[in-house]
């Protein structure tokens, strides 16, 4: 008797799991076929880069952070060598550059990670010329700014483009610039120098686009180059020429879309082979008309404007 009921009882308990072992498979969540659905795997895209448009790859973080569940965008700026460099290692899936990938780059990229970068243009910036708001001058001309900026250049003092600076009693240029690892500096230099000639030592080499436009602000004597974007009211952007003799034209929308100002250039995101997925739907998203607007929201040029 006391045997049966051990035999009974095991019975009994092989019963109770399999019918919790039923109930469970039972309850979990099928798809329309049947097979059991797993949540989607949150997505992180590692964006890096140019320091030009580290402001506007995080509005765009942020604004597709907040209307998508997938994926979420890790920003950082450094300059455009830097995401370059991040390209070449595999380490980004996106890098932000105000200059355009040089062959050897995209080389180096795709030997390493065996994926071949893509180009994206996803908007244009005009490389505004800044100087102090006091500075009593309104306009300058190409020539001009390569002898201020180049090598064994003519242009050292204020008098020297005819004009009297009582704001800066010493009488000299102060030359602001940005460092050589810049998309900036890479694109400013051949801009006005071409590739023969490069700048002449002594300037002030600054990490980031604000950073130029606050030290000017702070600087009579001051001139330097950035974004449009990171104007502020304790400057001045001047018109440029590209000749004495040519017309002068500000840094602005209507003037870069019209491919009249004449330092203007693309800005671009290089993805780390073909996107797909995720890298794909934020490329896409950035190139669309609600990605665009933040572009101009942010004192860039957009792709399309009315």
């Amino acid at each position: 008797m006391e045997k049966n009921s051990r035999v009974s009882y095991t019975l009994i308990c092989i019963l109770v799991v399999l019918t919790c072992g039923f109930t469970i498979i039972g309850c979990s969540p099928k798809d329309s076929e049947g097979v059991t659905s797993k949540a989607a795997a949150h997505v992180t895209i590692k964006n890096k880069g140019s320091d030009t448009m580290v402001n506007l790859a995080q509005a765009w973080a942020e604004m597709y952070t907040g209307i998508t569940s997938t994926a979420s965008v890790e920003v950082s700026g450094g300059g455009s060598g830097t995401g370059v460099a991040a390209l070449i290692n595999g380490t980004v899936d996106i890098a932000n550059c105000s200059r355009q990938i040089k062959p050897k780059e995209l080389e180096l990229a795709t030997q390493n990670t065996g994926k071949v970068p893509q180009e994206f243009i996803v908007g244009y910036d005009a490389l505004a010329v800044y100087v102090h708001h006091d500075t009593p001058i309104d306009k300058i001309t190409i020539p001009q700014l390569a002898e201020i900026y180049g090598e064994d250049g003519t242009i050292t003092k204020w008098s020297d483009l005819g004009i009297t600076h009582t704001n800066c009693p010493s009488d000299k240029i102060i030359r602001i610039s940005r460092q050589s690892n810049s998309g900036t500096y890479f694109y400013f230099r051949e801009a006005l120098l071409g590739k023969t000639r490069d700048f002449e030592l002594g300037s002030l080499d600054l990490h980031g686009s604000k950073d130029v436009v606050e030290v000017i602000g702070r600087t009579p004597c001051a001139i330097g180059y950035s974004g449009m974007g990171y104007a502020t009211s304790h400057v001045k952007m001047l018109e440029v020429a590209t000749a004495d003799d040519a017309p002068y034209y500000a840094p602005n929308l209507e003037n870069v879309l019209a491919k009249t100002y004449p330092i203007a250039r693309p800005l671009y995101m290089y993805s780390l082979g073909e996107p797909t997925g995720e890298v794909k739907a934020y490329l896409d998203w950035i190139l669309s008309a609600e990605g665009q607007k933040i572009v101009e929201k942010l004192g860039f040029v957009p792709l399309e404007s009315d």
